[in-house]
């Protein structure tokens, strides 16, 4: 069994507690109740600027590789004052050393769009998001079939909020655009190796279509690594670790737009 295989078994049973605790008509309402979502995918196709999603989180594996106890809330408004053009929160506590508490605190602290996390795989999980505050979430092509990938792309566009859809390789591509996903994200990361190489989405450039907005996601290390990508075509980058093992995470980014 793959690592992926055994989160998704273990956020299966914890999804079930959660719907316990909180039953879908109330994440209904929260999500119905909710504050309107920014606009995500414009923010990331601006012409004017490099288009950085910078991704916050407490804690990454390997360990040491990030700042202990560093706060979201905190690191997410210095990348939003240094130029980010969304922020990407971490929601899942067990193996992403998030919280659904994060997701709701950056929401209320910065006016750039911010992105959930997770391994998302439910309707509920979709309403839940809007009701923390998410103007969009990740989908992973990987973990969905068909079927239920255009049905939490749907579910996301009906309550105003948009689906990033996660591919790897050349069949999750096929699977994304065939089920509507307007917003592709190429994740550099091997999701059964970890290993991770922006050679990922240099290679699979040339199958995303220019009608969607392209992302490259994970192992981005330099400004020079940036300027290929775009070179390839890619709208925008999502980036982490890079901020988040350094004392100023917006400093940091305020190097990689400036040059």
């Amino acid at each position: 069994m793959s690592l992926l295989t055994r989160i998704i078994e273990s956020k299966k049973s914890e999804l079930e507690s959660e719907k316990l605790r909180v039953p879908l008509r109330r994440v209904i309402e929260m999500a119905s109740s909710a504050a309107p979502p920014h606009a995500f995918a414009p923010s990331l196709r601006r012409p004017d600027r490099l288009n950085i999603i910078a991704e916050v989180k407490s804690v990454s594996p390997p360990p040491g590789a990030n700042r202990r106890g560093a706060s979201p809330v905190e690191a997410a408004r210095a990348c939003a004052a240094a130029g980010a053009a969304a922020i990407s929160v971490l929601t899942d506590a067990r193996f992403l050393f998030g919280a659904a508490s994060h997701l709701s605190d950056v929401r209320a602290a910065v006016d750039v769009p911010v992105l959930r996390k997770d391994f998302l795989f439910d309707e509920y999980q979709v309403y839940r998001s809007r009701g923390l505050g998410a103007d969009a979430l990740l989908l992973m092509a990987r973990i969905l079939n068909s079927k239920m990938l255009t049905t939490l792309i749907g579910v996301s566009r009906s309550l105003d909020m948009e689906a990033l859809v996660e591919v790897h390789t050349e069949d999750d591509i096929r699977k994304a655009i065939d089920c509507g996903a307007l917003i592709i994200g190429v994740n550099n990361r091997d999701p059964d190796t970890t290993n991770v190489s922006i050679d990922t989405s240099l290679r699979l450039a040339p199958l995303l279509p220019p009608t969607v907005v392209r992302v490259s996601v994970s192992g981005i290390g330099t400004r020079a690594d940036i300027e290929r990508l775009r070179e390839a075509g890619f709208d925008a980058c999502l980036i982490g670790e890079l901020l988040m093992r350094e004392e100023d995470p917006g400093a940091v980014l305020r190097r990689l737009i400036d040059g």
